[in-house]
């Protein structure tokens, strides 16, 4: 078993916006291998928000499989999930702002995993 764990920086204010439309996103969990994603928000950070991102799969080959999986491309091409659109207050449409600060993958293989 592994884990990939995509450390996600945005900017102040926005990770828990971030987390729930990971929650919204569905493709993933139809995957072959998958086994169960974590959003983990770090505490006491000044500046920014640090989301984890932790996908747990069965083998290798199943991340890498999803990772070139058409299910993938689209939520890497939905960038909006990195940005904020909307309306100033009078209604005028602003553009889209990343909020995005940057992200670093890592991949770990289980060892040892126990459950209550």
């Amino acid at each position: 078993m592994i884990v990939v764990t995509n450390t996600i920086k945005v900017k102040k204010g926005h990770g828990e916006s971030i987390a729930q439309r990971l929650h919204q996103s569905k493709g993933i969990d139809r995957s072959p291998g998958f086994v169960r994603m974590e959003v983990l928000m770090t505490e006491h950070i000044e500046g920014h928000d640090e989301l984890k991102v932790s996908t747990t799969w069965e083998k290798k080959e199943h991340f890498d499989a999803w990772v070139n999986s058409e299910s993938f491309r689209q939520t890497q091409t939905h960038k909006g999930m990195l940005e904020q659109s909307g309306s100033t207050d009078d209604g005028v449409p602003r553009s889209s702002e990343n909020i995005m600060l940057g992200s670093q993958l890592s991949t770990h293989r289980v060892l040892l995993s126990r459950h209550s």
